[in-house]
This record gives C-alpha cells, structure tokens and sequence, in this order.
C-alpha cells in the first residue's frame, strides 16, 4: 500500500493492527471481552495499559487514532489524506511496529 501511494490504507491497516493487539492485551488483563470500540485510547485505558505506555507512546495514539476514518468517516477522508505523504507514512509504520513490540513482550510477562 504504500508503494502504491495508498496513504490512507496505510494509516488505517496500521491503526487496525494498533487497535486487535490492544483487545488482545485486554483479554489477557481482564480475563473477559473487550468492549466494542475502535477507541484506541479507551482500549488502552481500560485494560490498564495507557498508565504503563509512554508519553511518546501516547502522542502515538493521538496520531494514529483519526486514521481507522478511512472506513467509516469517509466525509472526513480528504482532510486526512492531504495529511499524509510517503514520509509520515513510514513513520506511522514504524511507530506501528514499535508499539506492536512493546504490547507483545507485555503479552509474555
């Protein structure tokens, strides 16, 4: 997607990841469902997770929470897609594979 200069499938697909590994880190914390959100910060405040992250963690979230918009919110697609370019793209990934990491190791204590 990103070689194809799908910015806005880039964004989502990474916020997607973000948000199945934060249900599963709530499964794991609380024993039980996860609530029925795509609220990446609620997610991550209420399995307890958010007080552990960083706030560079947590600015990360504030980024990569607009972007599950593609799906759902296609009234505000434009303005999201003049936000994004090649180069905030990669950075949204990395980010992604970071936070992916961290919340993994978490899993495995």
């Amino acid at each position: 997607m990103l070689k194809s200069k799908r910015y806005l499938y880039v964004g989502f697909m990474c916020n997607q990841v973000i948000e199945k590994i934060f249900k599963a880190y709530f499964v794991k914390a609380k024993k039980e469902q996860p609530p029925y959100t795509h609220k990446l910060i609620r997610l991550a405040e209420e399995s307890n997770l958010y007080k552990l992250m960083s706030e560079k963690q947590k600015d990360f979230l504030d980024i990569i929470s607009p972007l599950n918009i593609e799906a759902r919110y296609p009234t505000q697609k434009q303005e999201i897609f003049e936000s994004l370019n090649k180069d905030k793209c990669k950075d949204i990934i990395k980010e992604t594979e970071e936070l992916v990491k961290w919340i993994r190791k978490k899993l495995e204590d």
